[in-house]
């Protein structure tokens, strides 16, 4: 690797820090009262799949560790937005889907946080977002590859 690269790979993953850091404060500032960023992922993601996952599996998706996982699905389940019961098959399992509230949390955040989103994309331009996904996609991809 040339110094040239160093310089972009260094500049790259600053912007991709710091916009994620930015992305984030601002996110959590109009998600609704009592959720994270963290709960808001869960929940989207069990929505869009639209079936029960373990733990272990929801911790594997979101790269983070089971007691991190674990810690987010507790405070799901204490606001009743996901519903965890024992694997019929493995005792030793827990399956987690999301609840009639958790999707009716999910839907009030989207709409906190979509007229931010949309407020990013149309300030940047969508087009000029679409021609920077593959890459950032490709990374990601990259990135998940590497331990």
């Amino acid at each position: 690797m040339t110094d040239r690269d160093d310089t972009l790979a260094v500049s790259l993953f600053s912007e991709i820090f710091m916009a994620d850091q930015l992305a984030r404060n601002r996110l959590s500032k109009v998600l609704p009262k009592g959720m994270e960023l963290s709960h808001f992922s869960v929940l989207n993601h069990l929505a869009q799949i639209n079936e029960e996952r373990s733990p272990a599996q929801l911790a594997q998706v979101f790269h983070v560790t089971r007691g991190a996982m674990t810690n987010t699905l507790n405070r799901l389940e204490w606001a009743g937005h996901v519903h965890i019961r024992p694997d019929w098959d493995d005792a030793r399992r827990k399956m987690v889907s999301i609840s009639p509230s958790g999707r009716k949390a999910r839907e009030a955040a989207l709409q906190a946080i979509a007229p931010v989103l949309a407020g990013a994309v149309a300030d940047i331009g969508p087009e000029r977002l679409r021609a920077a996904l593959p890459a950032l996609r490709l990374l990601r991809q990259k990135l998940e590859g590497d331990p």
